[in-house]
């Protein structure tokens, strides 16, 4: 291709809206689905994510095919369709291989993905959303937001983003939970030690044990551990813990994880601000792909990265009136 038709191929990709739009729709929106209608014990299947994924790909092929006809200024020919069409097509593959990626290493849920099924299913409802685009959508397809549309629109993305990035890691943290171990060393509350008490702890082994929550106690303990000549130590409190753990009887949250050097019978201490929450010791969680790593991070660190598509959406309305001339427009001399 020429170079000015790759420069309109690149206007044919859906700019920092269209990613926003397209992370909301892939990322969070099918986890906090799962957890609004199922069931809190019920696991969610990674396939249950990615038909999401595939539900909104014609929407993305009928927009890229739609800027493409409108920016190409072609229409009307077998061939432009075809060329339309292709063109839709990259994009969709784009953004698909982007989710799917997602899914493989960041939040790999649990189940079978069927992952031809969701190229073969993609393909097809990719095709068919951009011939749809390429004939009615150049009319419907609208120019950039203007700048203080764009300062609006970001600002509310970027709030959206802060609200919901630490959901998601939560629930793709839950999601991607392989093994988990809550029975059994021993804990701290009205069903392990008595009121004001330590609990005790015996250990098999030395290494990381993760502290649960069990129920509705609160998810910001201050626990020490202590003991087998030990000095005392705070146990390190996860910055996004992850729940849903249990079963039918009770649910435990993973609140905080500490490390001890060996074998032997451990003191847990908790405060919190329920006198009569209860507190137990576990092996630490097995949990897959990135998201083991982003529920230890900064909850700033986890803001900024539900804000990022915001931002970009500013950066581009900034850098558009930073490109535009300062002074009138004065017309040519003919």
């Amino acid at each position: 291709m020429e170079t000015a038709t790759w420069r309109v191929v690149g206007r044919a990709f859906p700019g920092p809206v269209g990613w926003a739009v397209w992370i909301m729709v892939t990322v969070p929106a099918p986890l906090v689905f799962h957890e609004w209608s199922h069931r809190w014990e019920e696991d969610q299947a990674v396939s249950t994510a990615l038909w999401w994924t595939v539900g909104a790909l014609p929407v993305l092929s009928a927009v890229a095919a739609a800027k493409w006809a409108r920016y190409a200024r072609q229409r009307g020919s077998a061939a432009a369709l075809v060329t339309a069409v292709a063109v839709a097509m990259l994009v969709a593959a784009v953004f698909l291989g982007a989710s799917i990626a997602v899914y493989r290493w960041v939040i790999p849920l649990n189940g079978t993905a069927g992952w031809s099924s969701v190229l073969v299913s993609g393909a097809g409802l990719a095709t068919c959303g951009a011939a749809v685009g390429h004939l009615v959508g150049p009319k419907l397809v609208r120019r950039r937001l203007s700048d203080p549309h764009g300062y609006l629109v970001g600002g509310i993305v970027a709030v959206l983003g802060i609200l919901l990035a630490p959901m998601t890691v939560r629930l793709g943290a839950e999601g991607s939970t392989v093994r988990y171990d809550v029975n059994g060393y021993g804990g701290v509350g009205p069903y392990s030690a008595s009121a004001g008490e330590p609990g005790e702890l015996t250990l098999p082994a030395a290494g990381r044990y993760g502290i649960y929550a069990v129920g509705f106690a609160p998810r910001d303990p201050a626990c020490r551990v202590a003991g087998a000549g030990l000095p005392a130590r705070s146990a390190e409190l996860l910055t996004i813990p992850p729940g849903d753990y249990g079963g039918d009887a009770a649910s435990y949250t993973w609140v905080a994880v500490f490390d001890v050097p060996g074998p032997a019978t451990y003191s847990l201490t908790c405060r919190s601000s329920d006198e009569q929450a209860s507190y137990t010791v576990g092996y630490v969680p097995q949990i897959r792909g990135a998201v083991a790593a982003l529920i230890h991070w900064p909850v700033v660190a986890i803001w900024f990265l539900g804000a990022v598509p915001g931002l970009l959406i500013v950066a581009g309305a900034v850098t558009r009136r930073a490109r535009r001339p300062s002074g009138p427009v004065l017309a040519r001399p003919r």
